[in-house]
């Protein structure tokens, strides 16, 4: 047998190279073929894809996922999983809100339908919100009826407002009132790991961190959750009673002798809720569309068999003729939701800096007159919130007013980038207050003694590698930390006194850590006036003399979609697109792959104890006060 005669080190060389630049010249002719083939589909799914709306339209409501201020995936990634059929995700409060507004006035809407199951509903005070928009709808005299299968107590504060409220037979629908219930992991830390974890604070009620130290709830914490929960669930109960033209003392009273109600409803959670009139009539689905059918304009080619528009196509149906250039004067709404950290932050979160470049953006934009900030956000890292508070006050500065909406958390850091608005609105039932600092440290030296593993060695000094979480806390340094917990605390007190005209003395007896409901807040001198986004953005206008509601047009800033985001958002948007990427596995790889969720991967205590350059410790303005 003949031995294949090797190559020397030259030939080998230009060997490798000729099949370097022959695998380069397929990639480059490949990806032109995929470019080529995405326009392909592009312009054959190209044309109308917003049907025109027909007279006596049913609007059906029937929202799936979280609510939310914003999405916090982009325009992209979101395009594709509706293309490729993926259930859940985000819906959006202001869509929602404007999608019922419009319909109140839209003379091709007949009737308003909403099926609420598969909401996920956020805090009180967007369902509020929500609640006061189909309300609106209601009381101009257009039908709202509302269907469900499984009903939480969220959901039917919403479909509590409609004309009609129809239940499964089968179905269920309980009011169960407001818990807020935490684990506590102090044992499992510290006696059966050995991690010691140091709490530094200011105020008896900050008791974000409270689960790393203690095995229950303070007293203060109780006492301060109950009375604010109260205050929250009282007022819960008021809406719907109202809504439902019942008696709020009773409807109480209902749920606490819920046990006797549904033994003598022999068990059926659907007959209890009739009985107690929460609902008006007991039907399966096909039973209501059946209704719907008689009541509106038959459609045998529509589910359910009546004329009707989802909310998807009826926003792009208002969306349709909002292509022209609009020369009103602008007011911007910036979009500050969830936890504050430093630097960038993708969408759903609030970042250091790029929030601030939203603000800024603002600021720099001759045709912004004035910024509401729509606040939604449990606070977070002390020296983020201030770069954005500096924002405020420089758009003050430029001339543009600033108000406030917060939506349904503005605690703590939350609170702190909201304070030096010129107006600060609040929902009644918005978590917000929590003005108080802390800071967590974690230290290991007993949890590595129990696997064998010490640390030791030597410093210049008695505090060099005195922050190493592998050696214990010095007395001396907790000092030190305490310290400059304490001064945060002076700071937020300081600021919030100055930007609410107020003593200090007077910020701190309704500081100290203690969270309020909006209400409670502006019986304190903490919110200057009760309401939505709406009445923000009509306080933002009016003191920017921009004239009455019309004159002026509503901006969101928000980070710009890419070019090639909006090019492949229209292409999977297009029914050719939609139909190729449904049975592509290719595009549902990259679909895994482009969902921006890794900051989600991360906790944000575990960021919080990170080191940071400079100082000690991570001061943190942050409430676990959500429910």
């Amino acid at each position: 047998m003949n031995d294949t005669p090797r190559r020397g080190p030259i030939a080998r060389f230009f060997v490798g190279l000729w099949d370097a630049m022959n695998f380069t010249r397929r990639l480059v002719l490949n990806l032109l073929f995929f470019a080529v083939l995405l326009l392909f589909l592009a312009i054959l799914g190209a044309g109308p894809r917003t049907k025109p709306l027909q007279d006596r339209t049913t609007l059906v409501i029937e929202p799936e996922g979280a609510l939310v201020e914003q999405y916090s995936s982009d325009p992209l990634t979101r395009a594709l999983g509706k293309a490729l059929g993926e259930r859940g995700g985000e819906v959006q409060l202001r869509d929602l809100v404007r999608a019922l507004d419009a319909a109140r006035r839209d003379k091709r809407v007949e009737r308003v339908v909403l099926r609420l199951d598969k909401l996920q509903a956020g805090g009180m005070a967007s369902l509020r919100e929500v609640a006061d928009a189909i309300a609106r709808v209601r009381a101009s005299g257009k039908q709202v009826v509302a269907f469900s299968e499984m009903m939480d107590q969220k959901q039917y504060l919403l479909a509590a407002q409609a004309n009609e409220v129809f239940l499964d037979p089968m179905g269920g629908m309980l009011l169960e009132g407001l818990g807020r219930y935490r684990t506590f992991y102090r044992e499992g830390l510290q006696d059966k790991l050995g991690v010691d974890v140091h709490l530094f604070k200011v105020g008896e009620y900050k008791s974000a961190a409270e689960p790393y130290v203690l095995d229950a709830a303070s007293p203060e914490a109780k006492e301060a959750d109950l009375y604010w929960m109260n205050d929250v669930w009282q007022r819960y109960l008021a809406d719907v009673a109202k809504a439902r033209k019942l008696d709020a003392a009773k409807l109480a009273q209902s749920i606490d002798d819920m046990p006797a109600g549904i033994a003598a409803a022999n068990g059926d959670l659907a007959k209890f809720a009739l009985q107690g009139r929460m609902v008006d009539g007991l039907k399966t689905r096909e039973q209501v569309d059946d209704l719907l059918v008689q009541r509106g304009v038959a459609d045998e080619d529509s589910d359910g068999g009546f004329r009707q528009a989802s909310l998807d196509e009826y926003l792009a149906v208002l969306d349709s003729g909002l292509q022209a250039v609009d020369p009103r004067p602008q007011v911007a709404v910036v979009v500050a939701e969830g936890e504050i950290s430093g630097g960038e932050q993708p969408p759903g979160n609030i970042g250091g800096e790029s929030t601030s470049q939203l603000l800024r953006e603002a600021r720099d934009d001759e045709n912004v007159k004035a910024v509401v900030l729509r606040v939604d956000s449990p606070g977070g890292e002390v020296f983020a919130s201030e770069q954005i508070r500096r924002e405020i006050v420089e758009l003050k500065k430029a001339g543009k007013p600033v108000a406030v909406s917060m939506g349904d958390l503005a605690a703590s850091g939350g609170y702190w980038i909201s304070m030096d608005a010129d107006r600060i609105y609040a929902d009644a039932s918005t978590i917000t207050g929590s003005i108080g600092i802390f800071g967590l440290i974690p230290t290991i030296p007993r949890a590595l003694e129990k696997i064998g593993v010490r640390s030791d060695g030597v410093g210049t000094t008695r505090f060099a590698g005195a922050f190493d979480i592998t050696r214990p806390l010095q007395p001396e340094v907790g000092q030190v930390i305490q310290s400059v917990i304490d001064k945060g605390y002076r700071d937020f007190t300081g600021r919030v006194a100055t930007a609410r005209r107020k003593p200090v003395e007077q910020v701190d007896e309704v500081a100290r850590g203690r969270v309020w409901t909006g209400a409670q807040a502006k019986e304190r001198g903490l919110v200057d006036e009760l309401g939505g986004l709406q009445q923000a953005v009509a306080f933002a206008a009016t003191k920017a003399k921009l004239g009455k509601q019309g004159d002026y047009q509503i901006r969101y800033i928000e980070k710009a979609a890419t070019p090639f985001e909006r090019f492949f958002t229209g292409l999977v948007a297009s029914r050719m697109g939609a139909a190729t990427l449904q049975h592509s596995d290719i595009a549902r790889s990259l679909l895994a792959k482009a969902s921006p969720q890794a900051a989600a991967d991360l906790r944000f205590l575990e960021g919080a104890i990170a080191p940071t350059r400079g100082v000690p410790v991570k001061a943190l303005a942050y409430c676990f006060c959500g429910f």
